[in-house]
């Protein structure tokens, strides 16, 4: 899959059209992979309960269960992948979730629950090894940023995908499948074109450490070394995911409790401008050459995306702003705060505090936790708050996430601010000598 000329030719290139071909590949590639985790979501599968529990949250429940327990694994799997295998790896986690689509498809339900798990669970590894190939380089936020912008154009994009699929005459059922399908071969084309990127060259590692494959005893030297951080940022992290996951979920029910049920693309047309506006202000820490301050900046950010979520929900309230306006505020708010733990925060940490490691172990320790945050959240709502409306609900999320999350977050700048004062060896973490 590996082509020298192409990435001989990437590594003598100027910097722009690097950043463009890496970003084009990233984001394709992690676009393609959406098509197969979330088109299921625009439909409604209205009326239908099993056990108790509505059909749909079930589904949703399944799913995300087998992509937590992904994020569990990752932490070893994707912290030890040599980087000659992430191609081909990438290829057959999505030829296993295509496979579980068409049974979902086959399979009565309730029973077809399960395939929706299964689906979980290679899905979850994509995001690790798409990152892997842009962490530890100077243009780490711009490419970064550019890859995380996919699943929040895609999210939208994929969904109306999945609408128009229905309105070709597929089957609730069947259109998570057919989706799928439709990007299958772009998918293996953009893998494709992401394998082909070179490593980070010397410069790269001088300004933001050596990245490398980390094993258990490595893993624990450097959790320890940062543990009440790493330990306050997860827990930020949660609430950011849970409330991801209710917006991005259901979504679609939002909009038909707002009046747009008939309006397949508002999905995508939302989207796009918090796209541009997480791409542009992510994106700008990268002129930030001293890696500890770009880390506090990446919490400001953090901390001000977190305020814009319930200052939007209030504003909505209060009949200030328009539905849409406020999906549009409350989606840039979430993902200002839920960007930079998926590309950069982690990456500046390991460079601030000159550690030697790979920002895969931290990203999946936190997407692990993550998950399990939005498993419980929605169990909590069909068990606990059945009779509130999902439109209710996430707005009611909005300013628990505002609150939590102002306080986590200012509790967590105030730790990496003193931790700078330690002292930090590399050895210590590497076990090198």
């Amino acid at each position: 899959m590996k082509s020298k000329a192409i990435t001989n030719w990437l590594s003598k290139t100027n910097r722009f059209t690097f950043s463009l071909y890496a970003i084009i590949a990233a984001f394709s590639t992690y676009t393609c992979m959406y098509a197969l985790r979330k088109p299921f979501s625009v439909a409604e599968f209205s009326g239908i309960t099993y056990f108790g529990l509505d059909y749909k949250t079930s589904l949703v429940i399944a799913q995300v269960f087998g992509y937590m327990l992904s994020k569990f694994m990752g932490i070893r799997y994707i912290s030890e992948m040599k980087p000659d295998r992430r191609g081909i790896s990438i290829i057959a986690l999505i030829i296993i979730a295509e496979i579980s689509l068409i049974m979902f498809s086959i399979v009565s339900p309730p029973y077809n629950i399960v395939f929706l798990f299964i689906n979980g669970l290679p899905l979850g590894m994509v995001w690790g090894l798409v990152f892997s190939y842009l962490e530890g380089r100077r243009l780490t936020e711009i490419l970064g940023a550019g890859l995380s912008v996919s699943f929040i154009v895609s999210s939208g994009f994929v969904k109306s995908a999945g609408n128009m699929v229905m309105n070709w005459g597929f089957s609730e059922y069947s259109m998570p499948y057919i989706t799928g399908i439709l990007f299958l071969i772009p998918l293996v084309f953009f893998v494709w074109m992401l394998n082909q990127v070179p490593p980070p060259d010397k410069t790269d590692e001088e300004m933001r450490t050596k990245r490398i494959p980390m094993n258990k005893d490595e893993r624990n030297q450097f959790f320890w070394l940062f543990a009440v951080g790493i330990v306050l940022l997860t827990i930020i992290y949660m609430f950011l995911t849970a409330f991801r996951d209710l917006r991005d979920n259901f979504a679609a029910d939002i909009w038909s409790e707002l009046g747009y049920s008939k309006t397949p693309m508002i999905f995508t047309y939302t989207e796009i401008p918090v796209a541009v506006g997480v791409l542009l202000i992510v994106g700008s820490v990268m002129w930030i050459k001293n890696n500890l301050r770009a880390l506090i900046i990446n919490h400001y950010i953090i901390l001000a995306g977190i305020l814009l979520t319930g200052f939007s929900a209030a504003c909505f309230e209060w009949h200030l702003i328009s539905a849409p306006v406020w999906m549009v505020l409350t989606g840039l708010g979430l993902y200002m705060g839920y960007v930079p733990f998926n590309c950069i925060l982690f990456d500046r940490l390991i460079a601030a505090y000159k550690t030697r490691g790979n920002s895969g172990f931290l990203i999946y320790i936190a997407d692990s936790f993550g998950y399990l945050a939005s498993v419980i959240v929605l169990l909590y709502k069909n068990f606990g708050q059945a009779n509130i409306s999902w439109l209710r609900f996430i707005i009611n999320s909005s300013y628990v996430l505002a609150v939590i999350g102002t306080v986590l977050t200012l509790v967590s700048i105030i730790y990496f601010k003193k931790k700078n004062s330690v002292q930090i060896i590399p050895e210590v973490v590497t076990g090198e000598v």
